[in-house]
């Protein structure tokens, strides 16, 4: 039995940042899925778990771990096998600015406003048409800074896949289908960055729309 718990279902674009590493870390885990378009995250029990009642929450040899960026840091350094820090201290700091901008600015416009308006209005709130334009020139700003970090590396922070890109892929996935996704991802070297991420194992094993076929086949 695995000592290793993560709280959250696997359209929420935090928990699929987990639940990439632990892809990466090829780690054996166990999954609670709460769904946040039905609210489930605010149970009593879950509250417990997460005063603000949000996903992921992960608990380890007794531990219980909230907010992303703690939980993907702690099991990086906590888990056997590569770590997806990087060791250099300029690359590391393009993983932490690349981290805070997903945090600050990027998951507001790109998954609370422009993917919102398309998919999930209910779950946001409406959207007007003046935050959503705002919203697409917002997201493509901060896709423009992130790639500017990445420069000529192949990956975010440098030449392999750190925790920056766990933060920023799923996010991306969200609003890859709307038919907004060409203008957002008009930004110099993001195509290139994104044609690489979509071919990782550990970002195609946790498409939440191939678990769910394959949990229903």
């Amino acid at each position: 039995m695995t000592n290793l718990v993560l709280y959250g279902f696997n359209h929420s674009t935090y928990v699929r940042t987990v639940r990439m590493l632990l892809a990466e870390k090829e780690a054996d885990y166990e999954q609670v899925p709460l769904n946040v378009l039905k609210g489930e995250p605010h149970s009593p029990e879950h509250l417990e778990r997460h005063p603000f009642g949000k996903v992921p929450v992960v608990e380890h040899d007794g531990l219980r771990i909230l907010e992303t960026g703690a939980i993907v840091r702690y099991l990086d350094a906590a888990l056997p096998g590569s770590s997806f820090i990087p060791e250099d201290i300029k690359d590391r700091a393009r993983m932490d600015m690349t981290i805070n901008l997903v945090d600050a600015y990027g998951y507001a416009n790109i998954i609370g406003t422009v993917a919102a308006y398309h998919l999930f209005p209910d779950l946001f709130g409406p959207v007007s048409d003046e935050d959503y334009q705002k919203g697409i020139e917002n997201s493509k700003r901060v896709l423009t800074e992130i790639m500017a970090i990445r420069g000529d590396s192949d990956f975010i922070a440098g030449d392999e896949r750190s925790l920056a890109d766990f933060f920023l892929a799923p996010i991306c996935y969200q609003v890859s289908p709307t038919p907004d996704a060409k203008k957002v991802f008009d930004v110099p070297g993001f195509d290139e960055w994104w044609q690489r991420i979509q071919a990782l194992p550990s970002y195609q094993s946790t498409d939440p729309n191939r678990v769910e076929a394959e949990l229903d086949s």
